[in-house]
């Protein structure tokens, strides 16, 4: 039985990393200065960012920092509107802000966050109220209180708890599935009304395994793709969490690709080699497509959702249409999609040409 599926396994990994030989770079442009912030406000590293059905643009963003250099909390959440005119800050000092990670808005304008330094999920009302809360952050008086420890082999999870969580998508019926993150390695699911189903994957790197689910996204079908992006895949499930396929981007970075920081990555696995999914996000329909986005080279990726690679855009870099370690994507339209950079400090509003 288990060499049956390593052989199953081996050739849906082989049929998804087929990439075709020549990928073409598809034509697009950045809005110039599209977020009108006030004078006495700032963003610091952009964790998240997300569209709603008005078009106002939610921006979780690590500004608003307080504490000391190392440990410090940092998150805010703002709202613009479809210009980029801001409106509101949303949850300010609010308990669970700690250090902002991703933000996603529902199909009935829910605004939901997750924050990686409280180990919170916090889904807000359209108008702004504190609506559900998943998750506890450890408690201040508590002795030994501190970052989480990575241990070998890592302590089990807990249900209805996270350890450095990352993100969130929701099925037709209103399902939440939580990427639980960093330390669990795994996928929660919870209904509509809070109640937690199951979970599903532990750190590894076999099939239905993960190594830092750092993105998440639903398609119409209630597919699950998860950005594994220690793995350098993207895995995809059904909403049981049966896993059905993985997905690999093999577009070769170009050989005068220079990274955003540090040293040129050599390593063809793990976080930081190209083509490992650091944001995923699928459009509405009828015609889904995928979008991608790596470190290195800095490029974002469009695919069919059988895995396929339509093209790719972008590249390392401080300038306009040059990115700084994108870590959400929102594409509310395959045409528009909108970047939140860690490096750059900002968000990018991209216009994609029609004709690819």
């Amino acid at each position: 039985m288990k060499n049956s599926m390593l052989v199953s396994f081996l050739l849906i990994a082989v049929l998804a990393c087929a990439q075709p030989s020549s990928v073409q770079e598809i034509r697009f442009r950045s809005v110039p200065d599209f977020l009108k912030l006030p004078a006495d406000l700032y963003l610091g590293e952009v964790a998240g960012v997300s569209v709603n059905s008005k078009g106002h643009i939610f921006v979780f963003s690590r500004g608003n920092t307080t504490g000391p250099a190392y440990a410090a909390a940092g998150a805010q959440l703002l709202e613009f509107d479809a210009n980029g005119k801001f409106l509101r800050e949303i949850g300010h000092n609010l308990y669970a802000w700690s250090y902002a990670h991703s933000v996603k808005v529902d199909r009935e304008d829910n605004v939901w966050v997750a924050d990686k330094g409280s180990d919170m999920v916090i889904k807000f009302s359209p108008e702004g109220r504190v609506a559900m809360v998943f998750g506890r952050k450890q408690e201040a008086s508590d002795d030994g209180t501190g970052p989480l420890k990575h241990v070998r082999p890592p302590l089990p999870p807990v249900d209805g708890m996270f350890r450095q969580v990352t993100d969130v998508a929701w099925d037709a019926a209103g399902n939440a599935f939580i990427s639980d993150g960093y330390v669990n390695s795994r996928i929660a699911k919870v209904d509509k009304n809070g109640n937690w189903l199951k979970s599903w994957g532990e750190p590894g790197d076999q099939p239905g395994q993960l190594n830092t689910p750092h993105s998440i996204a639903v398609d119409a079908q209630g597919r699950v793709y998860v950005a594994d992006r220690g793995n350098r895949r993207i895995q995809v499930f059904d909403g049981d969490g049966k896993f059905l396929r993985q997905i690999t981007i093999d577009v070769p970075a170009p050989p005068d690709a220079r990274p955003a920081i540090g040293n040129k990555p050599t390593a063809t696995t793990g976080t930081l080699a190209p083509g490992a999914p650091w944001a995923i996000c699928i459009t509405p329909g009828p015609n889904q497509v995928l979008f991608s986005a790596d470190a290195y080279p800095g490029r974002i990726y469009k695919l069919n959702l059988d895995g396929k690679v339509l093209g790719f855009l972008g590249e390392s870099g401080k300038q306009l249409r040059q990115f700084g370690w994108i870590h959400e994507i929102a594409c509310p339209s395959e045409k528009e999609i909108y970047v939140a950079e860690l490096l750059n400090w900002r968000v990018q509003k991209l216009i994609l040409d029609s004709d690819r």
